[in-house]
């Protein structure tokens, strides 16, 4: 029985052990910072990104040089 709560015991030491290491060993200095805000207090909006350039393989083509 008392190898049992041994064995118990050390699984959950194990498994606080991988949750504290995925959780804090990922960033150097902690949290990443918040984005700036506006004037109005708000949140900045998210840079919008542009769609890649069509370069024409949907027929198979080679591209132009």
């Amino acid at each position: 029985m008392v190898l049992i709560l041994l064995e118990a015991l050390g699984a959950l030491l194990a498994l606080v052990l991988i949750v504290w290491w995925t959780m804090f060993s990922g960033r150097s200095n902690g949290e990443l910072p918040d984005p700036p805000q506006t004037r109005d207090g708000t949140d900045s909006p998210a840079p919008e990104r542009k769609a890649p350039a069509d370069r024409g393989h949907g027929d198979r083509t080679p591209p132009r040089p």
